[in-house]
């Protein structure tokens, strides 16, 4: 699984134009400690998380802490951030693991395969709003044009989460297993909404060692329009 991985990651890399501005693809993971499916999928992060091009984001989720173990890192927030998820296609259905690739293509289950190819069709893609994020301190100057103007505004928001963390589970699902998760998302605000029609420029607080990301979204939630990291 890890060769074909770096195999794919290498393929999406060369990919990208000589000299373009490299997208990138954000991949939001929700699982939990208590789920016994997640375990590959909260792997699948680290590996995805080579590939410079890709963002993936661990949102942990609550609703599996009544089998009896709480995950630590579970807000309810991710919860309904998944429901909102659902609710825009029409589902009423929320599944652990599930990957939501770009805010738009929906994966339930462990499936690398299927991942790889919903990435590499982002990425080819590109991305119609460009992006870019200065930290001054501890703070952020924020600045986005879109080309051609955006039809309908969207929701500049700020991510912030911890690279890795090992944790050993001693009650549910996962008892007995120890398990090192990564980019484990601890915060995600909305620091406003975008017309899309002149550029943006806006400054935010950025205080603390955690790395982050600013992400350009449609309403629903629905697609992703940019990201960029912030370190």
């Amino acid at each position: 699984m890890r060769h074909f991985v770096s195999a794919a990651c290498g393929l999406w890399l060369a990919a990208a134009a000589p000299g373009a501005a490299e997208p990138v693809v954000v991949v939001e993971l929700y699982t939990s400690q208590g789920c016994s499916s997640c375990p590959p999928a909260d792997e699948f992060v680290a590996m995805l998380a080579a590939n410079p091009q890709i963002l993936p984001l661990a949102l942990h989720v609550d609703y599996w802490d009544y089998i009896g173990w709480a995950d630590k890192f579970a807000l309810p927030q991710f919860t309904d951030r998944q429901r909102a998820y659902a609710k825009a296609v029409g589902s009423r259905t929320i599944y652990t693991p599930q990957l939501i690739i770009g805010g738009q293509d929906r994966i339930e289950g462990y499936a690398p395969d299927e991942t790889a190819e919903r990435l590499r069709r982002h990425l080819e893609a590109g991305q119609s709003v460009r992006l870019s994020v200065t930290r001054e301190g501890d703070r952020l100057v924020i600045r986005a044009e879109a080309d051609p103007p955006l039809d309908a505004p969207v929701r500049v928001q700020l991510v912030r989460y911890k690279p890795e963390e090992t944790v050993t589970i001693e009650r549910g699902e996962n008892a007995g297993k120890t398990i090192t998760y990564h980019n484990i998302v601890t915060s995600w605000e909305g620091l406003g909404d975008w017309a899309g029609q002149e550029p943006l420029e806006l400054e935010a607080p950025f205080a603390g060692d955690q790395p982050g990301a600013v992400i350009v979204q449609t309403h629903g939630p629905a697609a992703i329009l940019a990201a960029a990291r912030v370190d």
